[in-house]
C-alpha cells in the first residue's frame, strides 16, 4: 500500500486530495494545525489514515512533522499548505507577508529538503508542490503571493531537472491551478471574477499528473492558455492587464 503525506489537509484542495487518494487505495497521513478538522476528515475516508497536528510556520514545526513520520515509508509528499494576501504592497502588513513567505516558501523548501534525502536514498518517491497559475504572471495587488508561487514553480522544476539528470527515479512535480472556491479566498480577502474549477477537478488533475509523472500540471485549458500568454506578452502589458484583473478581486 502506498502512503501519501498531505500538508494543509484540513480543508480545500488538501482535503479533496486526501479523499481521492484514499478512494484509490492510498494510505493517507493528514497534517495541518486544525486537528479537529483532520480527525473529522479521517473518519470519512475509506482507507487507512493518520492525523498529525503540525504548525509549519517555523523550521521546528517542519522538522517535528518529518520526525513524526521518520518510521514511515512516504511514497508521495504533497506540499499544499499556504495562503495568500491581497492589497497594495505599501499597505499590507509586513508580519503577515513574512508569515506567508515562511509557509509558502520556507516550509515547502524545508520539507522538500528533508524528504528528498530519504526518497533519493531508496530511489523512489514523488513530491508534489502546489504552486498556482500565479507563478506564471506578474502580480500587482498580490505581489508577495505571486512571488512565493513563482519560487515554488522554479524550485520544483530546477530540483526535478537535477534528479532526472542524475538518473534518479524520484520526481518533484508542481501543480499550478487557477482560481477555485476554498478558504483561500476568505483568508486572502479576495473574490474571483471568473468561475473557477472545483477542488475535486483540481485534485483529479493533480493525481493524474502524479500517475503520469507530468509537470507542471496545469488543470484546464484556460490555465494552459494563460501559461502560453505569459510567455509571449510583454511584461509591461501583462502587468497592466493583471493589475486590472486583480483590482476587481477585492471583497471590500
Amino acid at each position: 500500500m502506498q502512503t501519501a503525506l498531505i500538508t494543509g489537509a484540513s480543508s480545500g484542495l488538501g482535503a479533496e486530495l486526501a479523499r481521492q487518494l484514499s478512494e484509490k487505495g492510498w494510505r493517507t497521513i493528514l497534517a495541518a494545525r486544525r486537528t479537529d478538522r483532520l480527525e473529522e476528515l479521517a473518519k470519512t475516508l475509506p482507507g487507512e489514515s493518520r492525523v498529525i497536528s503540525a504548525d509549519l510556520a517555523t523550521f521546528e514545526g517542519c522538522k517535528a512533522l518529518f520526525d513524526a513520520v521518520s518510521d514511515e515509508d512516504i511514497d508521495l509528499l504533497v506540499n499544499n499548505a499556504g495562503f495568500g494576501l491581497f492589497g497594495e504592497f505599501t499597505e499590507t502588513g509586513l508580519d503577515r507577508e513574512l508569515a506567508m513567505v515562511d509557509l509558502n516558501c520556507k516550509a515547502l523548501h524545508t520539507l522538500m529538503k528533508l524528504f528528498l534525502g530519504k526518497m533519493t536514498a531508496k530511489n523512489s518517491g514523488t513530491i508534489l508542490n502546489v504552486a498556482s497559475v500565479a507563478a506564471y504572471f506578474i502580480g500587482p495587488l498580490m505581489a508577495t503571493y505571486y512571488a512565493t508561487k513563482a519560487y515554488v514553480l522554479k524550485l520544483s522544476q530546477s530540483v526535478d531537472a537535477e534528479l532526472r539528470k542524475s538518473g534518479s527515479k524520484v520526481r518533484v512535480l508542481v501543480l499550478c491551478p487557477g482560481p477555485f472556491n476554498t478558504e483561500f479566498n476568505e483568508v486572502a480577502g479576495v473574490s474571483f471574477g471568473v468561475r473557477g474549477k472545483s477542488a475535486a477537478f483540481i485534485a483529479r488533475c493533480a493525481i493524474k499528473g502524479v500517475e503520469r509523472g507530468k509537470s507542471p500540471i496545469n488543470p484546464g485549458s484556460l490555465i494552459k492558455f494563460g501559461r502560453f500568454a505569459a510567455h509571449i506578452v510583454p511584461d509591461r502589458i501583462m502587468a497592466g492587464f493583471c493589475y486590472n484583473v486583480q483590482k476587481h478581486k477585492s471583497g471590500k
